[in-house]
């Protein structure tokens, strides 16, 4: 059988679009196999899914936070460890790599420039990340929902599932993604009882390390908010809300697209190249999302959130983006390739 890798990670966000695309990617009869790394959420994600025939997690870190030695060390290890890919590839008979970006791609990525297999890469962010950016010219396919050609993101079709249209603001959803964000706990402490006063009630994505110190201000202040630490089931945690505050990692700015759930974002000031800031201000420039800056936040925040036009933006986020995107994607990759998009594994 025919297989294809599909290589990246670290974080939630690129794990996200390998999921969906490897399932996309299996449907077809083809085999698929994961090369990540034993660093980040790689393991936690697909060790030992039925997703993947085999997957591997190789010793790979990243190269561009370090410095002197240490980024020569790095980009050795990485170097050593593309050998490593190149005999992967032999020994399943890897017709094409599929690449979320995240250093864990780094090892893959080199060895399909040294075997000539082709290289296929989504860039998730509207700032191209630097593997990305090294990689491009020597890929096949190269997929972003920011440039043209456009391809819309892949989203996990759960979160179209749950979409509805929102008419008024009964329940805010506070994200600070999956490991959660001091800053955007604070803002929704800051907020609750103003909201309470108002009858709107609360969601609260906190992260493990939080959770206890926000748990405990709720419970305090007589608030029945609904806080969790993390959630498989964010697609449901979406539905129920009718305005998001979040930070805007791609993943879950296109979830809450997919979910037709307005937002307002508050960028991770810290994110490489800002890439937080540019993937909110591409919704923002077609008003279907606020973004405000941490340094930005005032007590008039309240304010933001109440004059809110969410019908309005419910409505129009549904036209931005297909449940369609993953299929469009390896459609796009297999003709490439030179393979029907309607047959099995070849």
């Amino acid at each position: 059988m025919s297989s294809i890798v599909v290589t990246g990670g670290g974080t939630g966000g690129h794990l996200a679009i390998a999921k969906v695309i490897a399932t996309e990617i299996k449907s077809r009869g083809f085999e698929t196999i994961f090369i990540g790394s034993t660093h980040g959420q790689d393991r936690e994600w697909f060790e030992g899914s039925n997703l993947f025939s085999k997957t591997y997690f190789l010793q790979s870190s990243g190269v561009i936070n370090k410095k002197g030695l240490a980024k020569f060390s790095s980009l050795f290890n990485i170097l050593n460890l593309s050998k490593e890919c190149a005999n992967i590839f032999k020994t399943h008979q890897i017709k094409a790599v599929f690449s979320v970006g995240g250093y864990s791609a780094s090892p893959a990525c080199f060895a399909c420039v040294f075997t000539k297999t082709p290289l296929f890469i989504h860039e998730q962010n509207a700032f191209i990340g630097r593997l990305n950016r090294l990689f491009k010219p020597f890929s096949k396919g190269f997929y972003s929902s920011y440039s043209k050609p456009k391809f819309d993101y892949p989203v996990g079709g759960r979160f179209f599932q749950s979409a509805r249209n929102r008419t008024s603001l009964k329940k805010v959803l506070f994200l600070g993604g999956s490991q959660g964000a001091k800053f955007i706990n604070d803002l929704a402490l800051d907020l609750a009882l103003n909201l309470t006063k108002k009858d709107i009630l609360i969601s609260h994505q906190c992260g493990k390390a939080d959770f206890e110190r926000v748990a405990k201000f709720y419970a305090d202040n007589s608030i029945k908010a609904d806080v969790f630490a993390f959630s498989k089931e964010l697609d449901i945690k979406m539905n129920m809300a009718d305005l998001c505050i979040s930070r805007s990692g791609a993943s879950t700015l296109w979830e809450l697209c997919a979910n037709k759930l307005p937002a307002i974002f508050i960028p991770f000031p810290y994110a490489a190249n800002d890439h937080q800031f540019y993937n909110a201000r591409f919704l923002a420039n077609s008003n279907l999302a606020k973004i405000f800056r941490q340094d930005e936040i005032s007590q008039n925040f309240i304010d933001e959130i109440l004059s809110y036009d969410i019908a309005t933006t419910s409505k129009n986020l549904s036209k931005i983006l297909s449940p369609n995107a993953a299929k469009t994607i390896v459609d796009d990759m297999f003709i490439k390739l030179g393979y029907s998009i309607n047959s099995s594994a070849v």
